[in-house]
């Protein structure tokens, strides 16, 4: 659940980009990612997440340049430079010995398997699931970009598919790398 809450900040831009405009959107998507962090900040036995942090900045940074620097970007080269900016956390999360993933699941585990090497493994991989589902999206938003005549449900589908298929990954791959070390 606290892995999908911290993707709220992206739902709630696409859906306020959407219906009011590209700068409230990135505005209120920074607001939430705030408030995530906070909530992180100051509840007992939480602190604040890769994810979280990097959210934080992302759409802070975007929405800061889109009220100065006033640029005129269409509704896909917005979720494309959020979504270049998600995979690049993620990226960076892996490249750190950090997966992001990793501060979620050490919420739903017991401190003893925390340093496991297939708890650390598992989520490896998991993140790297996120990722490729975060470069499918921003393939698909470069292909609607630079490919005009490519019908946008094709894009859309995409993504859907990449961030239905990383959820599923997510709650079926610990079950498994689990029953592998068991056995």
């Amino acid at each position: 659940m606290g892995i999908l809450l911290a993707f709220a900040p992206f739902i709630v831009f696409a859906i306020v980009d959407r219906s009011l405009g590209t700068k409230e959107g990135l505005a209120t998507g920074a607001l939430v990612s705030v408030a995530l962090l906070v909530r992180d900040w100051v509840t007992p036995g939480r602190a604040p997440k890769i994810l979280e942090i990097g959210t934080t900045l992302l759409f802070g940074g975007l929405a800061l340049y889109a009220v100065l620097g006033d640029p005129t970007w269409s509704v896909i080269a917005v979720r494309l430079c959020v979504d270049a900016g998600l995979l690049l956390i993620v990226f960076v999360s892996m490249a750190v010995g950090r997966p992001f993933t990793l501060q979620y699941a050490r919420e739903q585990v017991a401190p003893e398997f925390w340093e496991q090497p297939e708890f650390i493994r598992t989520n490896y991989v998991i993140t790297a699931v996120w990722a490729a589902a975060f470069a499918v999206m921003v393939v698909a938003e470069l292909a609607l970009l630079y490919l005009p005549g490519l019908p946008p449900r094709i894009g859309i589908i995409a993504i859907i598919l990449a961030l239905i298929g990383a959820v599923k990954f997510t709650g079926w791959y610990p079950d498994r790398a689990r029953s592998k070390t068991t056995a």
